[in-house]
């Protein structure tokens, strides 16, 4: 891809004329690039979607596609008894740590504008209840490992994380339930120093996948 092609186009002079700066990049300037991962409408019109300048221009198949070889092995899976708002960031985190897939468990609707459309790149499965969740995991020889805190949980932070697991968080407000809470392997807290009892599900969520990371991509272990 050359330099031109990757310089985004020109952003609003004046932000406080109540505008929007143009994101990412325009046409493709020059011949076309070779390849079915390359998408022509993209081409002529330009891409303005929130993705790595490694993606510009690719089919959204082929970005799956390729992301599939590189995804790590472990899973996030949220409990959706209620319609949780947090969802959403979950997936668009899950989406930036490579997570191999999100699990919703419970209702199967859930609210997307947190996502930022990163739905579309990241593999997210249904599951209508725990039991379905465990049995899938079950099939897979995927422990469960809650995050809430809760009395009794381990330290994340002392924790050597599974390479191969499920992350299960609950729901904001209530955490995890009773349910999940039994069939879990442990159940982990999240370190914390301020006057709040808990952190924002979506921020545990991104703390914990990040975690994971650290320990299996970098080598850090607890």
């Amino acid at each position: 891809m050359n330099e031109q092609a990757l310089t985004d186009t020109p952003r609003t002079p004046d932000p406080e004329d109540g505008t929007r700066p143009d994101v990412g990049v325009g046409p493709w300037q020059g011949p076309w690039p070779e390849g079915d991962h390359y998408d022509p409408e993209l081409l002529t019109e330009g891409d303005r979607r929130n993705v790595a300048d490694r993606y510009r221009y690719w089919r959204r198949e082929a970005i799956v596609a390729d992301l599939d070889t590189r995804r790590h092995p472990f899973h996030v899976a949220v409990e959706n008894w209620e319609h949780d708002f947090n969802i959403g960031s979950v997936v668009r985190t899950a989406n930036a740590f490579g997570a191999e897939a999100v699990h919703i468990v419970g209702r199967r609707r859930w609210n997307r504008r947190g996502a930022m459309v990163t739905d579309r790149y990241q593999h997210v499965h249904h599951h209508p209840d725990t039991a379905a969740l465990v049995s899938w995991a079950a099939e897979r020889d995927l422990p469960l490992i809650g995050i809430d805190n809760l009395p009794g949980a381990v330290p994340l932070e002392t924790y050597a994380l599974p390479r191969s697991c499920v992350l299960v968080f609950g729901q904001e407000g209530p955490g995890l339930s009773a349910e999940v809470r039994e069939v879990c392997r442990a159940v982990l807290s999240i370190a914390q120093f301020g006057s709040t009892r808990s952190i924002n599900a979506g921020a545990a969520a991104a703390i914990a996948m990040h975690a994971w990371v650290r320990a299996h991509v970098f080598g850090q272990h607890p």
